[in-house]
């Protein structure tokens, strides 16, 4: 039987066991970077166009192409998030946040949406997990941030994780650059894709991030970003990278990282994985100090990095397994279903996985059941243990039983896991 009604194209569901997996992965987010300070933050799904036109950028591919945008009912142009970042600066500025003693941290998770040819690691509903703080221009920020994040990546277990970073300069000295970069592209500007040849208009640095072969033929020799830098870029990136020593964290300069958005300035970084294929990025990221003042709020330096949760969990595929429970309780007769299900709340109140027979199937049945789902122990209520007051105890993995009475069964089982 097939059904009537399938997922469009570039969008999946994300059944057991692999959501378990995402719940673990977003449990130790929240966890790990609650140390660090950062509080979740929710934004809407939903924003006006010129959010995300004025902040990634005219020339990006994202508000050229990829963006899912649409006339609402009240006639206005309205955008689901092509990524996180956009929405919470606007929400800081929104609710004056930057009045609260800085720098103001933020953890987020959630989809984001973006028309582009599906393909492993790319999807046109993808989740991104996020780390963003404001009001803070210290080196050490940069530093700090990448630190918890590689602390977080390999705290999962990941290894084989390289920590790529660069500076992209800031609006002092990134016009030069700018014109070295058009000067370099100009004797072959004809040779470029059509997407490029706007570019070099537009913003000739998104040039360096087409995925077209030719014009990343042509790109070879082009001027680097950190050739360009003025002498405050210089500092903040040599700071950058001297703190990043001192705390222990690997990493490898690379200069032809310059980020999708445009909104980015200084500090640009990748995680890459050699695990992933074509689309190697695990998280990305870097700083975008004039964005909270470009949206009408004081000037406000900020950094962040989004991390792509399809591809972290593609990474630790193995590990999604099916939770198993803990107790299974099996029941004949009416009298005996009610004091199961009674007892299982009771189980569960005391934080034990509890699952039971709901069907009144044979006992033999009920086990069959719980010997499929896993669990370990399985108790087992008929007329016999409702005349005494206590319940047959079996443990599956150990082929033994006992008789208890409710009251003694959690710390029997407690004994048991010990």
């Amino acid at each position: 039987m097939s059904s009537r009604f399938r997922a469009l194209r570039g969008f999946q569901d994300i059944l057991p066991p692999e959501s378990t997996l995402w719940l673990q992965l977003l449990q130790e987010a929240r966890r790990l970077f609650s140390l660090y300070g950062f509080k979740e933050i929710l934004t809407p799904l939903l924003e006006p166009t010129e959010l995300f036109q004025r902040s990634i950028g005219e020339s990006t591919d994202i508000v050229q192409k990829e963006m899912y945008t649409f006339t609402d009912k009240a006639h206005r142009s309205v955008t689901l998030r092509p990524e996180g970042t956009a929405g919470l600066v606007r929400a800081y500025v929104q609710h004056h946040l930057w009045r609260l003693p800085a720098p103001q941290k933020f953890f987020y998770w959630g989809p984001m949406f973006r028309y582009e040819r599906p393909q492993k690691g790319r999807l046109r509903q993808f989740h991104q997990l996020g780390l963003e703080a404001f009001g803070a221009q210290e080196p050490k920020m940069d530093a700090e941030l990448m630190q918890a994040l590689m602390q977080y990546l390999q705290g999962l277990g990941l290894g084989d994780l390289e920590l790529q970073l660069n500076s992209i300069g800031c609006p002092h000295c990134r016009p030069r650059y700018r014109e070295a970069l058009k000067e370099h592209f100009s004797t072959v500007l004809s040779e470029l894709c059509p997407d490029c040849q706007r570019r070099y208009e537009l913003n000739p640095l998104r040039i360096l991030d087409c995925k077209v072969q030719r014009c990343q033929e042509l790109r070879h020799n082009a001027p680097l970003s950190l050739q360009h830098l003025c002498s405050a870029c210089q500092e903040h990136f040599q700071e950058v990278k001297e703190t990043l020593r001192a705390l222990g964290v690997a990493f490898a300069v690379n200069p032809h990282i310059v980020r999708g958005l445009d909104y980015y300035n200084r500090t640009a970084f990748e995680v890459l994985s050699p695990h992933l294929g074509a689309q190697n990025a695990v998280a990305a990221g870097g700083r975008y100090d004039y964005l909270v003042e470009d949206f009408g709020g004081p000037p406000t330096a900020a950094i962040g990095f989004a991390i792509g949760l399809e591809r972290l969990a593609a990474l630790l595929s193995h590990r999604a397994k099916e939770a198993s429970p803990v107790v299974f309780i099996a029941s004949l007769g009416r009298e005996a279903a009610l004091e199961a299900l009674r007892l299982a709340i009771s189980l569960r109140q005391q934080g034990l996985y509890t699952e039971q027979g709901y069907d009144q199937g044979s006992l033999r049945s009920q086990l069959r059941r719980a010997n499929r789902l896993k669990a370990r122990y399985a108790i087992i209520i008929g007329e016999e243990e409702l005349k005494e007051g206590a319940f047959q105890v079996k443990d599956l993995k150990e082929g033994t039983s006992v008789r208890l009475p409710a009251s003694a069964i959690r710390e029997f089982i407690k004994r048991g896991q010990g």
